[in-house]
């Protein structure tokens, strides 16, 4: 980027034409996103400032504090609380409101990203432009979503019903001092959405491509089956747990839960690790230990997949163990009113139909869906958790425009 004497460029790109933004450079983080936050809303710079802030689970780092100013200078009220302790906590939440009554529209996303790894061209947090591309860990994932719908949101400053923002600093790690945390203080403040856009990259090939309208459920279990350790030539003095464990995997490989439905492919159960800690060669261990993992759709339950599993273990391994993490259950929202009045404003900015599907990881949506109808739609996905993640310019101003179409769909 150019310099200029006692100046910061802070961004390149503006809609109507190319040119800088400059600030003295003696301004801090906080004082920049307040002097922005005055300017008419830029989607680029705003995730520009986001990107510059190294939220990566559970820090915060500001990416809040910017979203705050930005908000506030649009007419929003905005709630902030920590939930947690370490090491999975302290977890910065963000609650913005403006308007009153029905329609109750809310949009979801989270401001902490991934730890960036080794080997970016540049900085992860430095912001970079070059040609149509912003480099910089969470233009994608999803820091450039939350500054399009803030810029959005700017544009539809008028409007009857409720517009609202929940946004957690937790996506990314356990999950469970974000938006859960969010939910139960939206609840005991009465705030209760009608209709929930999540702002994940959902596209795949083209922005626009696709809209997530229910994701698979997940469960970790890690099984230890116990035994007696021994010398490998004295076998009648151990008790060697490997067999049990390996008909217990073997049970659990061969397994067909479901073959899917109308929307979700079929549930599968996947071993993740097999270990015994054993370093020696002539020694029996005195235990083994799998892990797994079960991605399934709506035909099951966390719960009863648990007590499957717990079933085969003691059959195997009387004295087996199983224990169990339940990361969300499936959900789905079928095809409607949210799906439809989103589709059609990506038809009227990218010219595309978007199709419906339920692939991929899981999201907060598995805990926001229980409030209301709740889709994802955001930007392509290609360069999500990868090295040199970037956001293409254009396409941050095509889901700025989709998202002010959403908006204006739902209070029309």
């Amino acid at each position: 980027m150019p310099a200029f004497a006692g100046m910061t460029v802070i961004s390149i790109v503006t809609p109507a034409k190319a040119g800088v933004h400059l600030l003295p450079a003696e301004l801090g983080k906080t004082a920049r996103a307040r002097y922005l936050a005055q300017m008419p809303i830029d989607p680029v710079t705003l995730t520009q400032q986001l990107i510059a802030c190294p939220s990566v689970t559970p820090e915060d780092a500001g990416a809040q504090d910017v979203l705050t100013y930005a908000l506030e200078a649009q007419g929003f009220e905005v709630h902030r609380f920590t939930d947690g302790s370490p090491p999975d906590g302290p977890v910065e939440n963000l609650f913005a409101i403006r308007g009153q009554g029905a329609p109750f529209f809310a949009f979801a996303g989270h401001s902490d990203v991934v730890p960036p790894g080794g080997g970016w061209t540049e900085d992860a947090f430095h912001p970079r432009i070059d040609g149509d591309l912003l480099y910089g860990r969470g233009a994608v994932d999803m820091k450039g979503a939350l500054a399009a719908f803030t810029a959005a949101a700017a544009r539809v400053t008028a409007h009857k019903g409720t517009v609202a923002l929940i946004i957690t600093g937790d996506e990314e790690g356990p999950a469970t001092h974000g938006t859960v945390a969010l939910i139960d203080w939206m609840e005991r403040q009465g705030h209760r959405p009608d209709l929930i856009l999540v702002g994940e990259p959902t596209s795949s090939a083209r922005l626009g491509d696709t809209i997530k309208i229910g994701r698979r459920g997940s469960v970790n279990m890690w099984i230890e089956v116990p035994g007696t350790q021994g010398h490998v030539a004295y076998p009648h003095l151990a008790d060697n747990p490997i067999p049990a464990l390996a008909r217990i995997v073997s049970r659990l490989s061969a397994l067909d839960l479901d073959q899917g439905n109308d929307w979700f492919q079929p549930s599968n159960l996947e071993v993740t690790d097999v270990e015994t800690g054993n370093s020696a060669t002539n020694v029996i261990p005195g235990v083994a230990r799998a892990r797994i993992n079960i991605r399934f759709n709506d035909m099951q339950n966390g719960a009863d997949l648990v007590a499957m599993v717990e079933r085969i273990v003691a059959e195997e391994a009387p004295q087996g163990r199983v224990t169990a993490r339940i990361s969300g259950e499936a959900f789905l929202t079928p095809p409607g009113e949210l799906s439809a009045l989103v589709s059609d404003a990506i038809r009227d900015v990218t010219g595309v139909t978007p199709e419906f599907s339920t692939t991929g990881g899981t999201s907060d949506a598995r805990f926001l869906s229980k409030l209301a109808p709740t889709v994802e739609f955001g930007l392509i996905n290609a360069t999500m958790h990868k090295l040199d993640e970037a956001v293409a310019i254009p396409d941050l101003y095509a889901l700025t425009d989709i998202y002010e179409g959403v908006i204006r769909r739902v209070f029309a």
